[in-house]
């Protein structure tokens, strides 16, 4: 017996063959179409790449990112129990979440007074963990109470890992307005870095915040390019004052959004880091590791089937961690639905846990440099994002262009298209667009009720800048103001809206477009009645009538199409059906149904949101067939 390596017994591959191989299984259908996905922002995504030379790739400081928890609690004494569980479950890091903040999504700390931040920290060695403020427009007063609890305490700034997360661009961009013209907020901002320091910070006092543009539906360069232009404002802005380029650098972090799209996040983050370290050398500085922060993106989370965010979150932060992120917050799974309680804290900390205790992401400092899809998708981006930023810059900077509208309406153009991924499901989102569960239980949150926002900004008052504020959307938001109608529709009759599978022939004849048309309506709220299957048009609108459903959806195979689908719509728009859809593409029979009453074809890229938006209006306000009878 011959006793050779397996590897041995083969041919050696390579991408021409490969290539062969692919052209005999599509049968001349297109391999760009097919094999080639793009990014939102039309960065091509091939299905193989070869090994490639790993390039230059800032990261973190060697080790594992830091584990950050949201403090977010209004009542300031809960508050500090959520931070002590959350340290002494595995969190080494805090994030300040103050009401008021979009990043506070609606609650967040009420702590006005040094004494109330005492409070919240009470319990809390603050030169042993990291320490990020997200205090959107009050984020000057916020970073004043963290210097006067560190003079409570007798502590020195200097021994504090601290990043105050002022980011007034953030907050325009976000909101849409300041309490100052940028001529104004520019030297404040240097004057607030010049005390600090004189107080003993080594701590980044300004953040270059991705979120807003995330949420607004930003791609991955138009994110990563709205960041890049908002820490050269701030630098811009201390230099103007006389700080050191050297020093002011070391005052600025970044924190960017982490989504589910493993591959493009750790690439996002790898590129931010290139794209950073470019900066610096045109300004004559030798770069240094940046101060990144991640947060598991708002954008993807979903408030139906909530428990999938756990898996979202888990790739989400995983990709960050790979990337290069320096601390990762994890959005527990319930953010959507209200203010998390501990059990969904725990999860979202333990997710973390897993990864860096038990999985060891963390031991490889660059686990992706040398991948050929990594590197060429971060050399993408990377790329995208500079001439994203130069394109920001010739607008006279990201002040400048959010003032004018330019960066927003180049956003709303990629939020519409992905807003079209989503409504036709070439987007999925599993529980609210795909596999929904209409008998899942409320998850639970806590009763509290979202505190009163505080009123203006501290940046500055007098003429201010305004702009058309980014919005903030879940991209499952349609899907789930549909379950919302079609919930409030049960509460009021005691039954879901409807739709009566009308199936023709055997099960393997309908089974595959009946599943598939009882999982898309489900989607918009409407339950699915199906059946054994039919042979004749009357016995359908028999069952129709008896059903009690309002709506009708014809299917089986294009062949009984042919024989039967006609006579089927006559029958069922005959018993009072308030809608009747057909599950297939369009044919030659298109007219003839449309004629005998079929209101739309349901399919595979059809607009899923326009016809279940359709759909739920016809379910509710057509009578049921048995009071038509």
């Amino acid at each position: 017996m011959e006793d050779r390596p397996l590897a041995d017994l083969f041919e050696p591959a390579d991408r021409a063959c490969w290539l062969g191989l692919v052209e005999g299984v599509l049968k001349g259908a297109d391999f760009e179409k097919r094999l080639v996905s793009r990014t939102a922002d039309g960065l091509r995504i091939v299905p193989l790449y070869g090994a490639a030379e790993p390039a230059d790739q800032p990261m973190r400081a060697p080790g594992p990112w830091r584990i950050a928890q949201r403090v977010d609690h209004p009542d300031i004494t809960a508050a500090n129990t959520q931070a002590l569980a959350d340290l002494e479950g595995g969190a080494d890091a805090l994030v300040l979440a103050f009401a008021g903040a979009p990043g506070a999504r609606g609650y967040g700390l009420t702590a006005a007074s040094v004494e109330d931040l005492d409070t919240v920290l009470k319990g809390v060695m603050l030169p042993l963990i990291a320490l990020r403020l997200d205090a959107g427009s009050q984020g000057l007063e916020a970073a004043r109470l963290v210097k006067a609890l560190a003079e409570r305490r007798g502590e020195d700034l200097s021994d504090y890992d601290l990043d105050l997360g002022i980011d007034p661009v953030g907050v325009l961009a976000a909101t849409g307005s300041l309490g100052a013209v940028w001529s104004e907020i520019a030297p404040r901002l240097a004057e607030t870095a010049s005390e600090l320091e004189a107080a003993g910070f080594r701590g980044r006092a300004f953040l270059a915040d991705g979120r807003p543009y995330h949420e607004a539906g930003a791609g991955e360069a138009a994110e990563l390019a709205a960041v890049l232009a908002t820490a050269l404002t701030y630098l811009r802005a201390l230099e103007a004052a006389g700080h050191d380029l050297a020093t002011a650098r070391d005052r600025i972090a970044v924190l960017l959004a982490a989504d589910a799209d493993e591959f493009v996040t750790v690439a996002k983050f790898r590129a931010m880091r290139r794209l950073w370290a470019r900066v610096e050398q045109a300004c004559g500085l030798d770069p240094k590791p940046l101060r990144l922060h991640a947060e598991t993106a708002w954008r993807m989370m979903t408030k139906r089937d909530p428990f999938v965010n756990i898996l979202r979150t888990g790739l989400a932060a995983a990709a960050a961690g790979m990337g290069g992120a320096d601390s990762v917050a994890v959005l527990p799974y319930t953010q959507a639905l209200g203010l998390p309680d501990a059990f969904a804290r725990r999860v979202g900390r333990n997710s973390q846990v897993v990864l860096i205790e038990e999985s060891h992401l963390a031991r490889v400092g660059d686990p992706a440099a040398g991948a050929g899809g990594f590197e060429a998708l971060t050399a993408d981006i990377a790329e995208a994002a500079w001439a994203a930023f130069q394109a920001i810059e010739a607008e006279g900077g990201i002040v400048a262009s959010l003032s004018v509208g330019k960066l927003q309406r180049r956003i709303e153009l990629t939020r519409e298209a992905r807003a079209k991924d989503v409504a036709t499901r070439r987007a999925t989102l599993t529980g609210a667009s795909e596999f929904p569960n209409l008998a899942e239980k409320p998850a639970t949150v806590l009763d509290v009720p979202p505190p009163a926002a505080p009123r203006g900004t501290n940046f500055g008052a007098g003429s201010a800048v305004a702009c058309d504020a980014l919005p903030s959307q879940r991209l499952a938001e349609p899907y789930e103001a549909l379950r919302d109608a079609s919930d409030a529709w049960l509460a009021k009759t005691g039954r879901r809206p409807a739709v009566f599978l009308a199936n023709l022939g055997a099960v393997a004849a309908f089974n595959a477009r009946a599943t598939f048309a009882a999982n898309a309506f489900a989607a918009g709220g409407i339950e699915a009645v199906s059946n054994d299957g039919f042979t004749e048009a009357a016995a359908v609108a028999t069952a129709f009538r008896e059903s009690g459903a309002t709506l009708a959806c014809i299917c089986s195979t294009d062949a009984l199409y042919a024989e039967r689908a006609v006579e089927t719509a006559q029958a069922l728009a005959e018993a009072g059906a308030g809608a009747i859809y057909l599950a297939g593409k369009p044919t030659e029979l298109s007219e003839p149904l449309k004629q005998a009453g079929v209101h739309a074809f349901l399919h595979v890229g059809c607009d899923m949101l326009a016809l279940l938006n359709g759909a739920l209006r016809a379910a509710v306000r057509a009578p049921s067939p048995q009071q038509t009878a």
